[in-house]
């Protein structure tokens, strides 16, 4: 909401509050019904931002500049770290620009995507009781909530 001045310098305070596209994804916030127009952004520390554009049309703009922004800088994620314990981690995402031309990076989130979708798929099929409270059923739920997202 403030206004902005071209001529201003950055701040440390500006940098710090500055949201990172890297690993994001811009959707219409369609669970969101008090203003019209509006979209939601998710980052990858799972931050979430709300956004109104002026019309429909300029709001589906920002949504797919936003994402593809998103696509072309983030890196392909590291592996989860490996532990003894069976326990689902999320894989790290790194920060910086990826290296990759924007050919190897779509197929990257080709295969990325297929890759999901299949071990979504082998995740489905083996589900935990839903009633159970158990660490089980926590790590399914956030294993499931991942592979979604992603």
């Amino acid at each position: 909401q403030d206004e902005y001045k071209p001529d201003k310098d950055l701040s440390e305070v500006d940098l710090k509050n500055a949201i990172r596209v890297h690993h994001a994804l811009a959707t219409k916030a369609s669970d969101y019904s008090k203003k019209s127009n509006v979209l939601k952004l998710k980052t990858a520390d799972w931050r979430v931002f709300l956004f109104q554009a002026p019309s429909k049309e300029e709001m589906l703009s920002w949504i797919l500049r936003i994402n593809l922004v998103a696509a072309i800088f983030s890196a392909p994620a590291f592996p989860a770290a490996i532990c003894s314990m069976k326990k689902f981690c999320r894989p790290l995402l790194p920060s910086s620009m990826t290296k990759l031309c924007q050919e190897e990076q779509l197929r990257s989130h080709e295969n990325k995507m297929k890759q999901i979708a299949d071990e979504l798929a082998d995740h489905k099929l083996s589900p935990v009781e839903k009633s159970l409270k158990s660490k089980e059923a926590e790590e399914y739920r956030l294993k499931e909530h991942y592979l979604i997202f992603e």
